[in-house]
């Protein structure tokens, strides 16, 4: 049973069997996130996390555009700063903004970004935490932020990893942009389309992949790629090991095995027909 979504403000969400999309929607301002709209992208990840029926989570935005980052509308009303020794108020929000990334990163779901348009700062952050990115040719991604005074704080780590030190550095010191084909090229994307009616066939393709992996295979599997970034290699291949064997043991496993030999689809994934 998918736990209901509410209605937000900055977002729309729907659910259609084992799939929600996730329309990051204020297309007036290219998606640009507020602190608000991170409040609300939370507390989707939380339930979808929760949702034992959910197995994969689709992100888009509305209007032609993934997401601009940060709403310099909104940074640009800066409260006067603490008294000294006092922690200045603003930290904490910025801060919740890599909360959310690091729940986004680690969904036990699939995970699918759907780029057009502008994915640079936030959004650029959020499109490395996705599991599969399809994009456009013409859609932009990096972190511009130091042309204009700041940085893409929260985002950086999700970057990194995604594309390793050397190309983060020369974007970092440049504020650099890329499109698609470059972002291919980088490995932040995976699927290179033209076109909206390309993006969705590659969409539904992917959903197809996706929902022929048995979903507890899918989750552990996916936490050790994970893992392996993060965690010394001897604990990654113990913890791989008896992962392995425990999932040998379940129903699921000969479930797969049977249908293997019967040369027909598991139950789990008829849903992918």
């Amino acid at each position: 049973m998918i736990e209901g979504f509410p209605d937000y403000q900055c977002l729309r969400v729907a659910a259609a069997g084992p799939v929600v999309a996730l329309t990051l929607n204020r297309p007036e301002r290219r998606n640009a996130l507020t602190h608000a709209m991170m409040e609300e992208l939370g507390d989707v990840v939380g339930r979808v996390a929760r949702a034992g029926a959910v197995r994969c989570l689709v992100i888009r935005g509305a209007g032609g555009n993934f997401s601009a980052g940060g709403d310099i509308g909104f940074m640009t009303e800066m409260p006067p700063p603490p008294p000294a020794g006092q922690a200045d108020p603003l930290v904490a929000p910025y801060r919740y903004l890599g909360e959310v990334l690091q729940a986004l990163d680690r969904l036990p779901q699939a995970v699918i970004a759907l780029v057009e348009g502008f994915a640079v700062g936030g959004g650029f952050g959020i499109a490395c935490c996705a599991d599969i990115v399809i994009a456009e040719a013409g859609a932009t991604f990096g972190m511009p932020e130091p042309r204009y005074g700041f940085i893409p704080s929260q985002i950086i780590p999700f970057v990194v990893r995604r594309i390793g030190e050397g190309r983060a550095r020369e974007m970092a010191v440049t504020g650099g942009v890329m499109d698609g084909r470059a972002a291919a090229g980088a490995g932040i994307v995976g699927r290179l389309v033209e076109g909206e009616e390309a993006l969705l066939e590659a969409r539904d393709a992917a959903l197809l992949e996706v929902l022929r992996c048995e979903p507890g295979a899918l989750a552990e599997v996916k936490r050790l790629v994970l893992d392996s970034g993060q965690v010394a290699q001897s604990r990654v291949l113990d913890d791989a090991a008896q992962t392995l064997v425990r999932l040998l043991r379940r129903a699921e496993a000969r479930e797969g095995m049977d249908a293997f030999h019967a040369k027909r689809r598991p139950a789990w994934a008829k849903q992918g027909s």
